[in-house]
């Protein structure tokens, strides 16, 4: 909506404040009311609003306003902590402005498992990707609406296997949510999409062609950035170091790309994107570990900030998210320990301990109206 359409839209408020003319909320016109007020509520009252009229019901509900609300609202300050331990489902706000225990509210899984017998492996615009442990079918799950679909096929496509695949969520030009699954059995690998608007899977030909990916490499899951879905892959095993992939998601191909260069011989990485940009948490210097705080600017990398040294490394074997936009990140560890890291503070002030999920499995998400399913139901 434009500037000018804007300031016609505060002076029939204003004007009807001073009793001049007599207007109502729909004298605004469908337009800015949707896409000035509707669009910048949290997707509960967006739900809520649905039950106003048809009219609203029927615009609300689309596809597009899907898309736009989610683009409006996936900001650091509507993040939400998801956690599945062994007995029940949890959503936390993350409040860091004092260090008390967080309030949380349960939620139902809207497909049939056991809690224990699901894992959370990635989050992207509100959309949950899970696995289920017992069979290694892949879901994409929006845990506010409840939708889920079920992406595993019947020729084996879209079977995760713990330690050895990896998976990235993303949505490319036409709004099409997609899961890209990396598949390793036996030294082998196979490169699959899965895409929401035609419910199928297609394969990556040339992944293979790559010599560097054979052997036993160790994949993170994707991280997607201004149209590439990088991955970070280790292959101390193979004497290689940590390398950074791309996946360009319009061509569909792989790059390597550059990474922080260390003269230490042991380092690792964990990608993060902050403000739309690309960043990574960088660990190196054993015995005495040392973390910085890097952002890609376009082929290169630059050093924005470095942690005082702790012991021991928090970092290592955790997983980073950015939540707000004052530069406070949560760190949870693998046994579920939950940290903020402050990078307005100095010293050990930095690091300020949050709250302690017992048998975490979680990941930060953004409570939004996007679908797995690219038709709305």
């Amino acid at each position: 909506m434009s500037t000018n359409n804007l300031q016609s839209c505060k002076r029939k408020m204003f004007l009807h404040g001073h009793g001049r003319q007599s207007t109502s909320i729909y004298d605004l016109g469908l337009d800015i009311l949707v896409y000035e007020i509707l669009i910048r509520l949290p997707s509960k009252g967006v739900g809520r609003s649905k039950c106003v009229c048809k009219e609203w019901l029927s615009v609300l509900s689309t596809r597009h306003f899907s898309m736009m609300h989610c683009r409006h609202i996936s900001t650091s300050y509507n993040q939400k902590f998801i956690a599945i331990g062994s007995r029940l489902c949890s959503v936390f706000p993350l409040s860091c402005e004092d260090s008390g225990p967080l309030l949380n509210s349960r939620i139902l899984l809207s497909f049939e498992a056991p809690w224990n017998k699901v894992n959370i492996l990635t989050s992207f615009e509100g959309l949950l990707c899970v696995c289920f442990r017992n069979t290694g079918k892949l879901v994409i799950w929006n845990p506010l609406t409840r939708a889920f679909k079920e992406v595993s096929s019947s020729n084996s496509r879209g079977l995760y296997k713990p330690k050895s695949d990896a998976i990235g969520l993303y949505v490319d030009k036409t709004d099409d949510y997609k899961l890209l699954h990396i598949k390793r059995r036996r030294g082998r690998m196979w490169v699959h999409v899965y895409s929401s608007m035609f419910d199928s899977w297609h394969k990556i030909t040339f992944a293979n062609k790559l010599r560097c990916w054979r052997g036993k490499p160790i994949w993170s899951n994707g991280t997607f950035c201004k149209g590439v879905l990088y991955f970070l892959v280790n292959c101390f095993i193979e004497n290689k170091g940590v390398m950074l992939f791309g996946f360009d998601v319009e061509s569909e191909r792989f790059r390597l790309k550059t990474f922080p260069r260390f003269p230490h011989a042991y380092y690792d990485g964990n990608l993060v994107v902050v403000h739309k940009e690309l960043h990574m948490f960088v660990t190196h210097g054993l015995p005495n570990w040392t973390v910085d705080l890097w952002r890609m600017e376009g082929e290169s990398w630059v050093k924005l900030w470095v942690f005082p040294r702790i012991q021991p490394p928090i970092i290592l074997s955790c997983s980073i998210t950015h939540i707000t936009s004052t530069g406070r990140f949560l760190v949870v560890s693998n046994d579920g320990v939950a940290n903020e890291i402050d990078t307005t503070k100095k010293g050990d002030d930095c690091f300020l301990p949050l709250v302690w999920f017992h048998g975490l499995q979680g990941a930060i998400y953004t409570e939004t109206l996007s679908s797995p399913n690219f038709y709305f139901d």
